[in-house]
């Protein structure tokens, strides 16, 4: 298989997945999984086989392992925040979110993190977040676009 086609094979995976087809996308990363070791097909075809066929252990493990070979790529994290979230592992799969923040934005994962209704940490974090000025400093920098 050229190197073509298996970024192929992961695009039409991913496209299958945002469009919410999971068992179609689980077939892409199947065949770019078994002709190469790619850590994404790997990590994406892990959260497939979470959801579609139950098996979250084998899907943490094989996440983890990509996590291994590529550590700042967000899509391993993504994907591994999402098969906790199967577990009903809502601490985990926040914590996972946003390790994989912390290596550049991703949309997919602040969706999920908005999707669970995740707040940002206050502005002075000294101070409750029910401060007043926590709170105007917060509608401020949102004003001005400096903090989502």
């Amino acid at each position: 298989m050229t190197e073509s086609e298996g970024i192929d094979l992961i695009k039409n995976g991913t496209e299958a997945l945002r469009q919410g087809d999971t068992l179609l996308a689980l077939g892409f990363f199947e065949r770019a999984a078994e002709r190469e070791d790619n850590p994404s097909a790997r990590s994406y075809l892990a959260f497939c086989i979470a959801k579609e066929r139950g098996l979250t252990t084998r899907g943490i493990a094989w996440c983890e392992e990509s996590l291994r070979k590529e550590p700042e790529n967000s899509v391993h994290y993504l994907n591994l925040g999402r098969i906790y979230l199967l577990m009903k592992n809502r601490e985990e799969a926040i914590r996972s979110f946003r390790e994989g923040l912390r290596y550049g934005p991703n949309d997919e994962i602040a969706g999920e993190l908005h999707r669970l209704g995740i707040r940002s940490s206050p502005v002075l974090p000294f101070l409750k977040r029910s401060n007043w000025l926590n709170k105007y400093l917060g509608i401020l920098l949102r004003i001005l676009r400096l903090k989502s």
